[in-house]
C-alpha cells in the first residue's frame, strides 16, 4: 500500500472511492472495517490538502495576472 504522502490527488481519490464502496457493500470484520475507515480518513485528508494547495496556486496566479494587468493599464 502506497503512503498517502506520495500519492497524487487522482490516486488518493480513486482509492478513497474504493474504500467507501467496500465499507458500504461488504460485511467485514470489525478490525478490517476500522482499518479501512482509518485509511479513508488519511486519503480524505490528502485529497483536501492537495485541493487546498491547488486553490492557493490558482489564487496566486490570478493575483499576479491582475497585478500585471494593472501595471499595463497605468
Amino acid at each position: 500500500m502506497k503512503k498517502t504522502e506520495e500519492m497524487t490527488y487522482e490516486e488518493s481519490y480513486a482509492e478513497l472511492e474504493a474504500v467507501v464502496e467496500k465499507l458500504e457493500n461488504e460485511q467485514s470484520a470489525l478490525d478490517e472495517s476500522m482499518a479501512l475507515f482509518e485509511r479513508g480518513q488519511e486519503l480524505s485528508k490528502r485529497c483536501a490538502l492537495l485541493l487546498e494547495e491547488a486553490e492557493l496556486k490558482i489564487k496566486q496566479l490570478s493575483e499576479k495576472e491582475l497585478s500585471e494587468e494593472e501595471l499595463i493599464n497605468e
